[in-house]
Parts: structure tokens; C-alpha cells; sequence
């Protein structure tokens, strides 16, 4: 782990110290979205304390458009959401319910209700909330808090902070706070577990309890967590839940305790091993992790320490990226450290800075390993220009020597024989839009099919691309973002996904990168996860024979599976329950193997949609002649052409020179694929 004593400006340099103080102070003027253009997601940021799925967000907002204006397009659709009181939105998206972080003040036509979730105080200090101003009445109505007026318009809504002891004052009617708070005796824990561990500390409620400076996190699931060993935390002396675990490679070990009031109580507890991926050669990492990007909090390198030793993360890869504006976060952290490991690595974990490369209409990417700062991290935003193609941003960040993925690459569920524009569908986002040219190109080396948006949806578009010829590695990115406490998944620990590359010798920057580049890799929310092919596992090539046998065999580790499938470009192969399933294949032409594993949702998984993994590719190959499978060539050439139709009504350029960049790079993806499909006949 990083060491104790190192000097702070290790971790710390002049430059990082400078830009996290300027975050900093934009948190404190701005609040969480940081002063950046409140484009739809930006909004959403304002939202995400409370609202911790952002699905909630966006299905709230859709139906307050469409209830105002029924059959509304896409476009007006976009316009209308940024309209919207995010105070109303978060009321509406709640539907009643009241959470540990915002209490309901209830403004009915007769009088005035008090909706909240006690915490405990230690020793009698005050309870800091928000405190949602609900009202009901037709009129609107003054509620003044520690003598400050808020307008509440009629049958509208107010988030407004206070604490236990503030003066809250609707209409003519004093407001009692005493139910916000109630008072604990303090007592004292010290958590020790032999090793940096990830700890949960709950009380009544599930209330958390934190260490001193310590960001006061929680996960998808709404379980508060913090990192270290041997730590040392107030808590009341009451009884308490106290978890432990590291990262998807452990179970979780519990207990109860009950402090004594003024003294220190010591807990040691290890969590167990499910598997350990290093000793056979696999190392996990999290291609997509930021520790800045606005935020109700600014992240620091330190934290990154503790997250990812806490993880027991062997690759973390935090990436600089901007947001809806020019400001790129992380920036100067790139610039210090490019190139170089990160002061906390050591023989078993690594850290890097990255990059994310984003546009909102091609999509975002990753990269790993560059030597030094790209110039151009964005296109696309404040109205700028959607060029040059993301293809240009692959060639110069290659040239960096990184390598490079698709990150949450699609958010609408696509189903196996849907159409292309089913990919396509949504309107301006982030999806990975170009990805079916640049994979053609082999401008990109992976695809995080293990992301925080539609894992199904991505992994149907893997299968395609692996299915027309492309040698893409299965890869896994949170987006975690260190700068926020409460944002679903986006505030889970990093690691919560994790690619597994299987490297040859010491694990270092290069021999991960290097796996991935030969597909040596399985991606995963938690299951442990093994193909083998006549012997061979992902990346491999294997000469075979028309007609000849091969032996295909899948096994996983973890209590979360619930069934494995063995696929190849025509499908499912096999399946069966979580262990081991076997299957004989006869070579017909060239294909693919991978393995599935899919569970429901767990608590080992921070996804939405439950358990999986996901492996890359055996290729199985005939007289030198590699997979390419006729109707996931025609599909691609498909998506190009409804590519081609989306960049002329919806992107933006300044010359007609820019989109005829674009047509370049299709037309060259189309020749690639027609080569193809030409040879395969």
C-alpha cells in the first residue's frame, strides 16, 4: 500500500495540489455539477444524492415531458427536460418515499407533516439533511428556514439544507425538528483485518458511520463503506453491524457489536478468500475510473491509495476527461504522471493515468498506458464541431502507446436479431456509435462489455463484431467516480466490474496492456470465470479441420451464478447450471467460442441487471481463414449505412470538409467488411 510516511507531495505535486484546490472551490460556488454546461446529464448530477438510480431521473423526466406535451420528437423532448424543476423531479421520481439523506416537510391544504429518517448524533451535536419542501396546496406558500424565504410555487417543491437545529418556518407554523435527530452516547471502534479491506459500519437505520476525513461513500445498493485497516472511528455506543470485504475475490465477513460508551472496542475480522486470480497468472483490472468529474466531493490521489489497495485492484486506470465543457479533470495529474506508475503501486498493484476521449454522439473511449497528454481529449461540446471522427483521437492516442476500448458503450437493451438502428437508437448520447467502423479499422483493442449501462445490449453488439472479423478483447469500466458520495453504481468502490487478463511473468503497465491487445481476457461483476478449448483459453488461435471435434469446457466460482453458456457465432453451443459445463463442437467454418455466465441480482453486484461475465474469444480457425460470418457482416455494413444517415441529421460541422471525413472513414470500415464477405463466399 502506499506508505504512511511518504511525503505529501509524492502524492501530491505542486500542480495537482493547485487544480484539486480549484475544484474545490468549484464545489463550494457551483454545488456538484461544478459550473458545467447544464446539458441533460449535468442536471442529473444535480439530482444524484437523492435520486441514486439515475433511471429514475430520466423515466421522471420523461413523463412530465410527454404528460405536457403528448407525441413530442426527440429533439424537443432534450429541450423541454432542461426546462424542468430539478426540486419537482426529484419529488415526483421519490413517489413518497423518504430517504436517510433528505427528510419530506409535507406543506398539505390544512396543515404542515414532518416525514424523516432519525439519525444519530453523538453526544448531542446537530444532525446535518436536506430537507425536501413538499407542497400540495394550490397557492404557493413562504417557508422560511433560519430566516431565509423560499417561494414554494403551488403543488411545487423545494430541496433546502438544514440541520437539527435550524428554524423552519411554513406559512404562520413553526416547524418541530426533533424528529431529525436523536442523541447516541459515543464510544469507539478500531477495525483491524490484517490487510486494507473495504468496511461497512451500520447502526439504526443503517446509518453509517465513517473515520474522521474520510468520504462518507455509499454503494449501488446503499451500504456505506470506507477503506483501510487497523482505523479507528466514533460510533454510538449502541449496537452496530460491522463488514468486511476486498474487492470481488472475497466473501464478506460479518459481525454485531456493541460499544462501551467512552472507551475504544477493537474488532478484528477477515473476510475469506472466493479465489485468487493472481496465483494463476490473472490480474483484474478497471479500465474507466475518475477521480474528478464534478461531484459532491473532490477525490484526491490518497483516496485512489486506499480504494484500490482497499480492492485489492491489481490495474486501476484513472482516466483524465471533461465533462460537458473545455475543462478537463485530472488534467494536471496526467501531466505529472504519464507515462509513469502511480507512487502507491507495487509489485501487485498497478495505477495509471488514462484517458478518456469523449464526444457525445461517436462515443467515449479509453485509454491505458499513454506516454503523455494527447492534445485533443473531446470534441463535440459547448456546440463545437463533431469532428474530427473518433477515429483520428484512436490514431494519436496509439501513437502515445496506449490502448484503447468502447467504454458504456450502449443504454437500450438491443435484442439478438434486432435490426442495427436498434444500436443506433436514442437520440444524442454517449454511445459507442462509431465503434463498428473503428473495430473494422483496428483502430481499438477492446470493448467494455462489463460497464455501467446495458451489459446485454453491448454484449449482442461484441458478439456481432467478434462474428464479422474483429479481434476485440471483452474489457470491464465502472465509470467510477471518486468525486461522489451518492451516485449508484458511479459511487460504488472501483473494481466493482473487472477485466481478468492473463499475463505472461510480473504484472506491469505493459504486460496487461499486452494481454489485452492478444484478447487474454474475461470481464466480470464478481464470478470467476474459465473457458478452454481443446486446452486453450481466450486470445488463443486454433488450426482445425472441417469436421474435426473440439472439446469446449466453462467453469465458474461464486454464489451469484446461475447459468453458463458456451456460444460460438452461431449461438448458443451449450448450457448449464454454475460449476462446469462441457460441450463437443464440430467444425463446420470458421468461428468463435466464448463463455457466459449470468446470475440474478446479488449483492456481490453493483449492475442493475444482476450477475454476469463474459470472456473473449478462442478462435477457431480453417485453412487460415478466420470467422466472418455473412449476416454479421451484412449487419454491419447495415449499422454503417444508418450511421451515415444519423451524422447528417443530427452532428454537427462548420465546413462541408468535416463530414466528408466521416464518409471517409465509413467508406473505408465498408471496404473492409465487403473484403470480407467477399472472401467468405
Amino acid at each position: 500500500m502506499c506508505d504512511a510516511d511518504a511525503d505529501a507531495d509524492d502524492l501530491e505535486p505542486a500542480a495537482v495540489a493547485r487544480a484539486l484546490e480549484e475544484y474545490r472551490a468549484l464545489l463550494r460556488e457551483h454545488g456538484p455539477a461544478w459550473g458545467e454546461d447544464p446539458i441533460g446529464y449535468v442536471r442529473q448530477i444535480e439530482t444524484s444524492a437523492f435520486l441514486m438510480d439515475e433511471h429514475d431521473y430520466w423515466i421522471t423526466c420523461l413523463q412530465k415531458v410527454l404528460t405536457a406535451r403528448p407525441g413530442a420528437s426527440a429533439e424537443e423532448i432534450d429541450a423541454r427536460v432542461q426546462e424542468l424543476d430539478l426540486h419537482e423531479v426529484v419529488r415526483d421520481a421519490l413517489r413518497g418515499r423518504v430517504l436517510d439523506n433528505l427528510a419530506a416537510l409535507r406543506v398539505l391544504p390544512d396543515g404542515v407533516t414532518l416525514e424523516a429518517v432519525p439519525k444519530a448524533v453523538l453526544d448531542g451535536g446537530p444532525a446535518r439533511t436536506t430537507l425536501l419542501v413538499d407542497s400540495s396546496r394550490d397557492a404557493p406558500v413562504t417557508v422560511r428556514v433560519d430566516g431565509v424565504a423560499h417561494e414554494i410555487p403551488a403543488r411545487g417543491a423545494r430541496l433546502v439544507p438544514v440541520t437539527s437545529r435550524s428554524v423552519v418556518v411554513a406559512g404562520d407554523t413553526r416547524v418541530p425538528l426533533g424528529s431529525l435527530a436523536r442523541r447516541a452516547p459515543a464510544g469507539r471502534l478500531r477495525l483491524r483485518a490484517g490487510f486494507p479491506c473495504r468496511w461497512t459500519v451500520a447502526g439504526a437505520d443503517a446509518q453509517g458511520w465513517y473515520p474522521a476525513g474520510a468520504p462518507h461513500r455509499i454503494d449501488a445498493h446503499r451500504v456505506p463503506y470506507f477503506h483501510g485497516d487497523d482505523v479507528v472511528l466514533d460510533v454510538p455506543a449502541e449496537l452496530l453491524t460491522v463488514r468486511v470485504t476486498r474487492g470481488m475475490e472475497y466473501d464478506t465477513a460479518e459481525t454485531e457489536v456493541t460499544p462501551d460508551a467512552g472507551a475504544e472496542t477493537l474488532v478484528e475480522l477477515t473476510p475469506p478468500r472466493l479465489y485468487d486470480a493472481a496465483a494463476r497468472g490473472w490480474y483484474g483490472g478497471d479500465m474507466h475510473v475518475h477521480m474528478n468529474w464534478a461531484g459532491d466531493t473532490v477525490g484526491t490521489p490518497a483516496q485512489a491509495a486506499a480504494v484500490q489497495h482497499g480492492e485489492d485492484l491489481h490495474v486501476l486506470n484513472l482516466v483524465a476527461g471533461n465533462v460537458a465543457s473545455r475543462r478537463v479533470y485530472d488534467r494536471e495529474a496526467l501531466e505529472h504522471w504519464a507515462g509513469r506508475d502511480l507512487p502507491w503501486s507495487d509489485a501487485a498493484h498497478i495505477a495509471r493515468l488514462g484517458v478518456e476521449y469523449r464526444n457525445d454522439l461517436l462515443g467515449h473511449l479509453y485509454a491505458f498506458g499513454v506516454t503523455a497528454p494527447p492534445g485533443r481529449f473531446h470534441t463535440g461540446f459547448l456546440g463545437a464541431a463533431d469532428w474530427p471522427p473518433n477515429g483520428a483521437g484512436c490514431r494519436e492516442l496509439r501513437d502515445l502507446g496506449a490502448i484503447l476500448g468502447y467504454s458504456h458503450p450502449f443504454h437500450i437493451p438491443v435484442e439478438e436479431d434486432d435490426p442495427p438502428l436498434a444500436a443506433l437508437a436514442g437520440g444524442r448520447n454517449c454511445s459507442s456509435r462509431e465503434i463498428v467502423a473503428d473495430a473494422a479499422l483496428g483502430l481499438i483493442d477492446s470493448l467494455d462489455v462489463l460497464n455501467h449501462s446495458s451489459i446485454q445490449a453491448t454484449a449482442v453488439v461484441y458478439r456481432r463484431l467478434l462474428g464479422a472479423g474483429n479481434a476485440l478483447a471483452v474489457t470491464a469500466g465502472t465509470d467510477t467516480m471518486l468525486s461522489f458520495q451518492r451516485r449508484g453504481n458511479q459511487s460504488s468502490p472501483p473494481g466493482w466490474e473487472r477485466v481478468y487478463a492473463r499475463v505472461d511473468g510480473p504484472l506491469t503497465a505493459a504486460s496487461f496492456a499486452d494481454a489485452i491487445r492478444r484478447g487474454r481476457t474475461f470481464a466480470t461483476t464478481g464470478p470467476w470465470l474459465e473457458l478452454h478449448v481443446n486446452g486453450h483459453g481466450p486470445g488463443d488461435v486454433i488450426d482445425v479441420t472441417l469436421g474435426e471435434r473440439v472439446t469446449v469446457t466453462a467453469r465458474t466460482i461464486g454464489p451469484e451464478v446461475l447459468r453458463i453458456e458456451l456460444r460460438t457465432a452461431d449461438g448458443i453451443l451449450a448450457e448449464g447450471p454454475p460449476g462446469e459445463v462441457t460441450a463437443e463442437l464440430t467444425v463446420r467454418e470458421p468461428t468463435y467460442v466464448v463463455a457466459v455466465a449470468v446470475g440474478p441480482r446479488h449483492e456481490r453486484s453493483m449492475h442493475y441487471s444482476g450477475a454476469f461475465a463474459h470472456t473473449s474469444p478462442v478462435h477457431l480457425r480453417v485453412d487460415g481463414r478466420h470467422v466472418a460470418r455473412e449476416a454479421d457482416l451484412r449487419w454491419c455494413l447495415e449499422y454503417l449505412d444508418r450511421l451515415e444517415d444519423l451524422l447528417r441529421d443530427t452532428a454537427r460541422f462548420d465546413a462541408p470538409e468535416q463530414f466528408a471525413a466521416h464518409l471517409d472513414l465509413l467508406d473505408e470500415a465498408r471496404g473492409v467488411y465487403t473484403a470480407r464477405l467477399t472472401a467468405a463466399r
